[in-house]
């Protein structure tokens, strides 16, 4: 049997990329699920996610900032911003040393749900992770620093 698939991939790559395809189709669909059971959109979800993070690490969001994490224009994240108030997942209040702007917050019912929604299946991914050795984690971080390095685009050279 040759070493080589098609196109010039040894079989082995083209295992590795196919078990990662796979994955990234279970992780879409987990995402598919999550965003059905809560009534939310992508960008929704991926705000949320990001406030919640936001919350636990003490660090206050505007809207400006929410905009600018999830690369939508302003009007675009008061609108979501107003959806997701609507829904109870989201509060407005004061910024607590900017008078002039507003911190978003992510409300306690909207870190419970998702919890509750996430939390069964990222406790399964930590368990999977948990099972590799000192080295076999390095390996794992190794190549997705790697795959990252080759989906980011190079900075543009300045003259």
């Amino acid at each position: 049997m040759s070493e080589r698939a098609d196109h010039g991939v040894s079989h082995r790559t083209a295992a590795v990329m196919n078990e990662l395809q796979a994955y990234r189709a279970a992780e879409e669909a987990m995402r598919r699920r999550t965003r059905e059971s809560m009534k939310m959109g992508e960008n929704d979800l991926t705000a949320l996610r990001f406030l919640l993070k936001a919350q636990r690490e003490g660090r206050v969001v505007t809207p400006g900032a929410l905009a600018e994490h999830l690369s939508m224009k302003s009007a675009s994240v008061t609108v979501m911003l107003d959806r997701l108030t609507k829904s109870g997942h989201v509060s407005r209040a004061p910024h607590p040393s900017d008078r002039r702007s507003l911190a978003v917050l992510a409300t306690p019912g909207s870190d419970a749900e998702v919890r509750a929604t996430l939390g069964d299946m990222h406790s399964r991914m930590m368990e999977a992770a948990g099972h590799l050795d000192d080295r076999e984690a390095q390996v794992v971080r190794d190549f997705l620093l790697a795959l990252t390095a080759a989906t980011t685009p190079a900075p543009a050279a300045t003259a």
